[in-house]
């Protein structure tokens, strides 16, 4: 029965295929040996449209094999081109690190020809090599030392001419500085555009503490700034200590972050720089 269905539905397809053979002979037949004009223009517009039928069909797999080869080639050349942009990007991406770099080179030269420029007379620039924290104490080792004019009790500050130490101990080429958080310091401060002093004390914590003695009145907020004083005879004045956390402790630099310093080259029995 199904054998029956399906042959029933190809001789239709058989005949129409035959057919559509069969018409383009009839029509060159019909050109040659009776040239009637009427007649071929009437078959042209059954003949034609079946013939061009006839051939997409027929070169149906050829034109879909010709597309399928024109896309490969496209897609080769899409990937040679793509491999290319990639080696052109990496090529960018590594011209804009050296240029980064670079930048970064320049601008920390720019700030340290800065500091040269606008350092405080007397004064000798250092790199921290070493730091040390252990039982509430903290210091840290300086590559300058008695040949470049260090002596104990001169003053460290940052490159911004923040407070950081004090020399505790000089040798040839290297000295010993302690931090304003080792629990050893004690130092006299005053609140900047007052009369208030006072003894900050480090506690080997990261945040001194601070006691005012000058003023019982004055009431310590956050945010107020603390500068150097001279009255205990050890620091210069005017050097920016920190700033007050709160009613007792005091945001100092952090020694461990430190990497470049500069030593305040001050006559330390005079008090005054040199």
């Amino acid at each position: 029965m199904k054998q029956t269905k399906l042959s029933s539905r190809l001789y239709p397809i058989i005949r129409a295929v035959a057919a559509s053979a069969v018409l383009p002979v009839l029509f060159i037949y019909v050109m040659i040996a009776k040239p009637d004009y009427a007649i071929m223009n009437a078959l042209s517009h059954v003949v034609v449209p079946v013939a061009q039928t006839v051939g997409d069909v027929i070169t149906w797999p050829i034109r879909i094999v010709g597309s399928a080869i024109d896309n490969v080639a496209e897609i080769s050349s899409l990937r040679s081109e793509n491999e290319e942009l990639r080696t052109r990007l990496d090529q960018a991406l590594a011209n804009k690190n050296a240029c980064d770099i670079a930048i970064a080179e320049n601008n920390r030269l720019n700030r340290e020809l800065r500091i040269v420029k606008s350092q405080p007379r007397d004064t000798v620039i250092a790199d921290v090599i070493h730091d040390n924290s252990a039982l509430g104490h903290n210091t840290y080792i300086i590559n300058r030392g008695i040949r470049d004019g260090i002596e104990v009790g001169m003053a460290v500050a940052n490159t911004d001419m923040v407070l950081a130490g004090i020399v505790i101990d000089a040798a040839p080429n290297f000295s010993r500085v302690r931090a304003l958080t080792d629990s050893d310091t004690n130092i006299a401060v005053r609140v900047v555009g007052t009369g208030i002093y006072g003894f900050m004390a480090g506690n080997g914590s990261l945040q001194p503490t601070i006691g005012f003695f000058s003023d019982p009145e004055f009431q310590p907020t956050r945010g107020l700034k603390l500068v150097s004083s001279n009255i205990s005879g050890v620091l210069p004045a005017g050097l920016v200590v920190g700033e007050l956390i709160d009613d007792t402790d005091v945001r100092v630099l952090n020694p461990s972050k430190l990497s470049r310093v500069m030593v305040l080259k001050f006559d330390t029995h005079k008090n005054e720089y040199r």
